[in-house]
C-alpha cells in the first residue's frame, strides 16, 4: 500500500497512540520517525509535518497521557464522595486507565530518561528552549497529577478515615505500583484491567484504615 503525503488524513491522536505502540516495542533508542510513520501508513518527511523530530513526538504522547488521566482523577477528587472512596475511585481510575493503553503506561516508566537526556540538536537554541519548556510543563503536571492522589490521603488522614502514614511516601509507592501495572499487564490475561484495580483498591484501602 503506498504511503499517504504530509497532509491532514491521518489524526494528530492517532499518530501519538501509535508512537505509543512502536517505542513500547522497540524502546525509544531503537525506534526512528520512519518506524512510528510506517505504523500509521504515513512517509517520514509527512510524519515531520506533524511533529518536530522524535523527541517531541515522545513528549507529546506522555503529555496526552497524563492529561488524559488527570482528568479523570480532577473529576473523582472534586466529587461529594469520603475520602476512602475518593481514593478508591482514584486507583481504579488510574489502573484502568493504565491498562486501557499499556504502551503509554510503559513510556510513563521507561522512557521519561530519554526526555530528561535530550540536548541541543543540530546546533539550534530555539529547538532546545522550546523542548525544555515543554518538558517543564510535563514535569510540573505530573507533580500536580501525583499532588492529587496525596491531598485526598492527607485528607482521609486528618478525617481519622486513613492511619496517620508518611503521605507523601505511601502516595509515590501508590503511583509506582500503579504505573508497573503497565510493565506486567497482558490484555486477555486471567485478570481485566477492572479486576486488577479491585484488587489494588481492597489492598491500598485495607492498608490505610485506621
Amino acid at each position: 500500500m503506498a504511503r499517504k503525503p504530509a497532509d491532514q488524513t491521518v489524526d494528530r491522536e492517532d499518530i501519538l497512540w501509535a508512537a505509543a505502540e512502536v517505542l513500547h516495542r522497540n524502546g525509544y533508542e531503537a525506534t526512528t520517525m520512519k518506524d512510528i510513520a510506517a505504523q500509521v501508513n504515513l512517509t517520514a518527511a509527512s510524519l515531520y509535518h506533524h511533529f518536530r523530530n522524535k523527541d517531541f513526538l515522545l513528549l507529546n504522547v506522555l503529555e496526552v497521557g497524563i492529561d488524559y488521566t488527570i482528568a479523570k482523577l480532577e473529576a473523582v477528587a472534586a466529587s461529594d464522595l469520603s475520602n476512602a472512596d475518593k481514593l478508591a475511585g482514584m486507583i481504579r481510575s488510574h489502573v484502568v486507565s493504565v491498562t486501557g493503553n499499556v504502551a503509554v503506561g510503559a513510556a510513563m516508566v521507561f522512557e521519561i530518561r530519554a526526555v530528561l537526556n535530550v540536548s541541543g540538536k543540530d546546533g539550534d537554541d530555539s529547538f532546545l528552549a522550546e523542548f525544555v519548556a515543554r518538558r517543564d510543563g510535563f514535569f510540573a503536571r505530573r507533580d500536580y497529577f501525583e499532588s492529587l492522589f496525596r491531598n485526598v490521603l492527607l485528607a482521609g488522614i486528618e478525617a481519622g478515615e486513613f492511619r496517620a502514614v508518611d503521605a507523601d511516601i505511601v502516595t509515590k509507592a501508590i503511583l509506582g505500583a500503579h504505573n508497573w501495572v503497565g510493565v506486567w499487564f497482558r490484555a486477555g490475561g486471567r485478570l481485566s484491567g477492572e479486576e486488577v484495580a479491585d484488587v489494588l483498591v481492597d489492598a491500598w484501602l485495607a492498608a490505610l484504615r485506621r
